[in-house]
């Protein structure tokens, strides 16, 4: 069970007198946790704390939040009868999906973190928190967060003050809603199309030694295009 769940106190009245392991990145109290927490280029390094010991872990992966996703597949590992070499072993050779916080080394120390399958506020915010722990000089490259109706500036606005407020470097927009959010930011670029976008970014990308780019924004902003254009002219 999550033991960040508000609705722990409700499932345990359910689950009654049976056993239970609680797992979170957050709860001392919990049966699987996390500590030592350290994000890098790389990944994520924690020590793995469990009822029957505990082992250091890299994973793969970048963001708290898949901390959480490797406590819970531990926790399930274990409870089937799997070691912790075994369970270090598997959450080592975890894969990132495409478009989806996937990670592609530009070169040494210079990281960009392809979030381009889609968008809303929530994920938005939450790749925000992502950038702000990674090394170096941190970019956020936006496109529109689409199918908001009226409340769509007020929502660019908030995921702009969400990158100001974790002190983002620099944030690079295109799109006809996105300028909000590069503005809010306080931070921001906009840009009229992905062709001179992608030309500021090679530039900050020459500029820094170490640098973290994100790339995100909705289905229909197409901002894959901007990833693949990188990995096209070499960049990457």
């Amino acid at each position: 069970m999550n033991a960040d769940n508000n609705d722990w106190l409700n499932w345990q009245s359910v689950i009654g007198s049976r056993k239970v392991w609680r797992f979170s990145p957050n709860a001392a109290n919990s049966d699987f946790t996390a500590t030592n927490i350290h994000v890098t280029s790389h990944g994520t390094e924690f020590t793995l704390q469990t009822p029957t010991g505990s082992v250091d872990v890299l994973l793969p992966l970048p963001g708290r939040h898949n901390i959480a996703n490797a406590l819970a597949a531990a926790a399930l590992s274990m409870s089937v009868g799997a070691t912790l070499d075994a369970i270090k072993a598997g959450l080592a050779n975890l894969k990132a999906v495409p478009g989806r916080l996937f990670p592609i080394q530009l070169a040494e120390n210079q990281l960009l973190l392809d979030d381009s399958y889609n968008a809303n506020v929530g994920s938005m915010t939450a790749a925000v928190q992502v950038l702000a722990e990674m090394p170096g000089y941190r970019v956020l490259v936006v496109g529109d967060m689409a199918e908001l109706g009226a409340e769509s500036e007020a929502c660019h606005v908030q995921v702009g003050e969400a990158a100001k407020a974790a002190g983002i470097d620099r944030v690079l927009s295109v799109g006809k809603q996105s300028h909000a959010i590069s503005t809010a930011s306080g931070v921001g670029e906009h840009f009229a199309d992905k062709t001179a976008l992608i030309t500021r970014l090679k530039s900050l990308i020459a500029e820094q030694q170490v640098i973290t780019i994100l790339v995100k924004g909705s289905r229909s902003a197409a901002m894959e295009e901007v990833v693949r254009a990188l990995q096209e002219n070499g960049t990457c």
